[in-house]
Order: structure tokens, then sequence, then C-alpha cells
């Protein structure tokens, strides 16, 4: 008795130590199956489905981890499963961006109106025609696309995708489909809407020309507001859609058909549309994926524009040593977005600081993103800006640490005369200048200035939509830089 007696409190003690870490894997079992998998070396995706069997087998622990689908939320997984990785020595990472993810699909709707037969004439050179080829073998999975004829309604393409790809005339290969004469964005877009089931991404290929039926003697005006609230009326009830409005130009030879019904012969460039429609997060999640680069990234477009875009966190760094920078200061290794020890160049007392972005996620071209004036600034020293884009030749010794990864540098220049100062940085979502100099509300003859680049009416329905998604938006992205002398 004395002998148990004497053993039972390390008994105790041990069944107490194993209770304490059977618990706590029970517990922490997700985060356990993540470390062993990077000390195992075995970052592979067998080992990333086997973590998320984790989440699916018990939802509501890891309800973190889970959307409100009730599917992976990739984002999350990945955060924390590098998070884990950061927290080992030496550090590691794993890139699960690609894993895990319902495969997407592609719907393609193609216009076949009188006005759009014009664009694929053996005479020009198939800009039309190549666009929705690349969009199509540029999707992944995109030999599955489904095809469709739209114009008073949406019809489906009798052929094969190679059959539509190989199709040298592909208007006369659907002629007979339809009513041609006009088009019904209405029915058009709210059954695109409809027919969209979770990672479908649908393109409706279209010259946005507003041609409803039965229109004569309606003035412009009223053509022009009935567009707008048509817009509007459709796309508000899709508040979780995003769309990207591609615009390019082609060869047209043929005839065109005006609002005001004198149609006539025109031969030269026009412009047409390249509309990209799906779930905001798709779209999301498609920017993040290289596989979609060129499918994102059409070649041939001129101007583009994405409604319905999340406000985007802006990566950042202090370039320390920058080419426009003057005086001395010093990045605070505590606080992100802090400059202490701000001193002014001794000359001109002036203080100016450098500051590397990615702006990759923000899907803007060059010239929007280095122009200012689409960028608000706010300090109490009158602080200015300058967007540069980061050029391979800036990337040097002194400077690759800074550089790797981001896309731009902005310089800020100005005066301490407080001791502490505040720069509020928005990029802001204006409605594009591009659309409105697109835009022609008289079609009525080809010797129209800028006929060869504008769309009847494109502003009109183009700002129904804005109305609809993007107005409640005001910035695409912010930054807060705080100065201290």
């Amino acid at each position: 008795m004395k002998i148990f007696s004497r053993f039972t409190p390390l008994l105790v003690m041990g069944m107490l130590a194993i209770t304490i870490a059977l618990s706590g894997c029970g517990k922490d079992a997700l985060q356990k199956a993540v470390k062993d998998a990077f000390i195992k070396g075995d970052t592979t995706e067998t080992t990333y489905q086997a973590i998320c069997d984790i989440i699916t087998g018990n939802p509501e622990k890891y309800s973190a981890y889970v959307d409100a689908d009730g599917n992976i939320n990739t984002d999350a997984l990945d955060e924390m499963i590098n998070e884990v990785g950061q927290s080992l020595r030496p550090p590691m990472t794993w890139n699960t961006k690609n894993y895990g993810q319902r495969a997407l699909s592609l719907s393609i709707y193609f216009e076949r109106s009188g006005s759009m037969v014009p664009y694929d004439q053996a005479s020009g050179a198939g800009q039309l025609k190549k666009a929705v080829n690349d969009l199509i073998n540029f999707f992944p999975g995109g030999e599955n696309a489904s095809i469709n004829i739209v114009n008073d309604n949406i019809y489906p393409y009798s052929g094969t995708v190679e059959s539509f790809l190989q199709d040298r005339d592909i208007y006369a290969s659907t002629k007979g489909i339809g009513d041609a004469s006009y088009t019904d964005f209405k029915v058009i877009f709210d059954k695109i809407f409809q027919a969209q089931k979770p990672g479908n991404v649908a393109v409706l290929i279209t010259d946005l020309i507003y041609s409803p039926k039965n229109t004569a003697g309606v003035s412009v005006s009223k053509i022009f507001n009935e567009e707008n609230s048509l817009a509007t009326s459709i796309f508000t009830k899709y508040k979780g859609k995003s769309i990207i409005v591609n615009q390019l130009r082609g060869d047209y030879d043929g005839m065109y058909y005006p609002y005001n019904g004198n149609s006539f012969h025109y031969k030269g460039l026009r412009p047409f549309y390249a509309i990209i429609i799906a779930d905001a997060s798709t779209i999301d999640r498609m920017v993040k994926d290289t596989r979609f680069t060129n499918f994102l990234n059409l070649q041939g477009t001129v101007n583009t524009y994405r409604f319905n875009q999340a406000h985007t966190t802006l990566d950042y760094k202090l370039v320390p040593v920058w080419k426009n920078n003057a005086g001395r200061f010093r990045e605070s290794r505590d606080q992100k977005g802090l400059i202490t020890n701000c001193e002014p160049d001794r000359e001109t007392g002036i203080i100016a600081f450098s500051v590397a972005v990615n702006f990759g996620g923000l899907q803007k071209d060059e010239a929007f993103l280095s122009n200012p004036s689409n960028f608000t600034i706010q300090s109490q020293n009158g602080f200015t800006m300058k967007v540069e884009k980061i050029m391979p030749t800036d990337i040097t010794g002194n400077t690759k640490t800074y550089l790797d990864g981001m896309t731009h540098v902005i310089t800020f220049t100005g005066k301490m005369n407080t001791a502490k100062e505040e720069i509020n940085v928005n990029l802001r979502n204006d409605f594009p200048a591009w659309i409105a100099q697109s835009t022609s509300d008289d079609d009525s003859s080809a010797s129209t200035a800028g006929f060869a680049n504008t769309t009847f009416g494109l502003e009109r329905f183009l700002r129904g939509i804005y109305d609809a998604f993007s107005a409640s938006q005001a910035n695409y992205t912010s930054m807060t830089i705080k100065l201290e002398k």
C-alpha cells in the first residue's frame, strides 16, 4: 500500500500530462497537420486535401475556414497555413492558391445582330473573332465552354467549341438564328445572370449599341434615359456580381444601322466590347491566379473598367534608397506606415520619401495608375505625390529587398512644418473618362466626328451599371503614412 501510494502522484501527473497532450492535439488538429506537413516536407496537393478534410469533417469548429456556401475558404486557409510556416525556424512558405478550388466554367454569348456581321468579313483583319478565340483558348478548360448566339433572345450554338474556333465566317454559319434586327439587352443580361452557377464566367461579345424594338419617332433623350434606367434596374438585382467591360476595335466592312434608321455602308475601324460577368469573388480569385492573366488582359483591349470592385488592401514598403528621396528619415520597426526621425534637406528644406506599392490586384492600366489626378492626397503640410512604374533597371542590389513583388513607387514631397504629419492617399473609383470619350449621341453618318472610336449611347448604359454597383465604393484602395520629426 505504501509503494502504491508513493507512485500514485506520479501516475496521476503522467495521466494528466497525457490528457492535456491529447486534448491539445484535438484542439489544434488543423494547425498540427499543417505543422507536420512543413516539418516532413510534404507540402503537396494530396496533403492539402487531407487538411481540407479536417475542416469539412468538423465545419462548425473550423467555421473560420468555411464560406457562406459551405465551401473551403481558400484565402483564409492559405493565410493560416503560411502563418504556421512563418512561425517555424527557419520560416517556410507553401503556395496553396490553386489547390482545392472548384474549376471555373466559361459561357460565351456571341451577339448576332445586323450591326455585328460586318466585323467578320474576309476584307478585314478579323479582330473580333480573334478576341473571342483568345478568350476561349486562354481560359483553363475553355475547350469545354458553352457557346450561345444572342439578339432578340439567347440561342444555343449548334456546333462544337472546336468548330466555332475554326469557323472563318461565323456569321454565315449562324445565319437565321433569332431576330437579327434588334438586340434585347434586358432579356440577354437577365438570362445570363439567371443561368450562372457558382464558378461560372460569362462573356458577352457585343457592340453595346442599345437597339430595342419599335423606336420609330422616339427621341434620343428618351432612348438614353430608358437605356440608363434599364441597366440600373437589371444590375441592382445582382449585387454580388462583378462586370469587366473591355473595349476593343475591329475592322468593319458592311451596312451600319444608325438610330434614325437610315442605313449606310461603312468600311473602317469600329469599337466592340467583351463583357466579362461573374461573381465578384470569382473574379478576385482569377486575378490572383496567373493562369487567367491572358484571359483578363485580353490582347487588343483599348480601354477596360471593372464594375463592383471591392476595396483592396494595399501592400507597400518604404524604399530608403531611391532617386527622388531628399532629407533623412527612418521607418518604424514597431508600426507599419510610421516614419520617424524626419529631417528635411538642408539646402531646400524639402523632405521626399518613397514607398513601393503593389497595384497588381487593381486591374487598372498604366495610364490610370500613373496619373496623380486619379488619387486624392490629404496632408497638413500639403505633400504632393508622383507615381512611377518599377522598371527592371530599377531593381539593384540596394533596392531589390524593397522592390521585389511591387509594381510602382510613389514619392511624397513636402515640408515638415509640424512635429507630426499624417498623409492619407486614396485611389478614387470615379466613372472612367474613357467611357464619355467613347460615347456618341449621333451615329447618323460615318462623317460624324469620332465615328470610328465611339459607340452610340454607351455612356448612358454603362453609367446605369455604375450607379447600380461601383458608385457605392468611393475608393479602390487607401494608404496612410504618418511622419514624426
